[in-house]
């Protein structure tokens, strides 16, 4: 049996660089859009029939497989993916509840394609505060819960409830409590054990007034609109930040803001984002990134870690 025949909907040869942040990226070999948490677990299905095990490197892995929510905070390949990649699309009105009888419930179910924008706006909508750091960045809640994504001093770990998780090792779907996700900076459980596949989130939230909401949504979007690079496709942030520094003035103190290679280069505007220019590649992204390490090393004796995921 065949990927197209056991998944079918499945694409070939699909370039990646059109659902990344970026607009960076190769042709994935198989491409398939799940459109809810049954189509990603029939699609990890797939993948656990056409492999004996997906996650051991090796020859036995005749297939892998990548799990894409919003493309942020990803850098793929010229050459692309050589397997299948699973795009999560979740349509919000399908995959955003509040709990069945519960009109004015301080929690949200959302599921893991639906985007944080998208979250945003229906917390707002039902009057539920907590979530406004969130407006204006790109990606999903899948996404988000991954990598613990955050903004003005909040974060998912701030919001989170518990997360449900597909373990493709055991094929059982598993429930995780916050304590359980073991976040930390930019960290979670789920971005060290590939295995663990977020499906949903519930999210814990405090009633609020809907002006309120909309007065603190408004301002982060203008501070975000002033200290971050939205002309040109990027990534987000490329690195974390070191304990006690911003990884950001650490670049801009290397004299390295606006050095360009090829059709990519360091944002003027904020040195932490490295901005595509128009047909950027990856090759010229990951030279930038060398760059920097070396540099902000070899002047300040700190190791920059990158935030943003390589492909592969």
């Amino acid at each position: 049996m065949t990927i197209k025949n056991l998944l079918p909907g499945v694409k070939k040869n699909i370039l990646l660089k059109n659902y990344t942040t970026f607009k960076i990226g190769g042709p994935a070999k198989y491409f398939f859009v799940a459109k809810n948490k049954e189509d990603l677990i029939k699609a990890i299905s797939v993948v656990k029939k056409l492999n004996p095990s997906p996650f051991p490197k090796g020859d036995r892995v005749k297939l892998p497989f990548f799990i894409l929510g919003g493309g942020s905070n990803l850098l793929v390949s010229d050459k692309g993916f050589n397997g299948l990649v699973i795009k999560m699309q979740n349509p919000p009105k399908e995959s955003f509840r509040l709990p069945t009888g519960q009109a004015k419930s301080k929690t949200i179910y959302v599921e893991a394609g639906v985007t944080l924008g998208q979250s945003v706006s229906i917390a707002t909508k039902n009057n539920l505060t907590g979530l406004e750091w969130a407006a204006g960045i790109p990606g999903t809640v899948g996404g988000a819960v991954y990598g613990n994504a955050g903004a003005f001093g909040k974060s998912m770990k701030d919001v989170v409830k518990e997360v449900e998780v597909f373990d493709v090792k055991t094929e059982k779907i598993k429930i995780f409590k916050n304590k359980n996700c073991k976040f930390n900076y930019r960290e979670s459980i789920f971005k060290k054990n590939p295995h663990l596949i977020i499906l949903s989130t519930i999210v814990q939230l405090k009633r609020g007034k809907k002006k309120e909401i909309e007065n603190k949504i408004k301002k982060n979007l203008e501070q975000r609109n002033k200290t971050q690079p939205l002309d040109f496709p990027s990534a987000g942030s490329v690195f974390k930040n070191p304990r006690g520094f911003s990884a950001g003035n650490l670049i801009k103190k290397c004299g390295l803001k606006g050095k360009k290679v090829g059709n990519v280069k360091i944002s003027e505007i904020h040195s932490n984002f490295i901005v595509n220019l128009g047909k950027g590649k990856a090759k010229d992204a990951i030279k930038l990134i060398k760059l920097i390490k070396k540099e902000v090393k070899k002047k300040f004796k700190v190791n920059l870690e990158e935030e943003i995921q390589y492909l592969p």
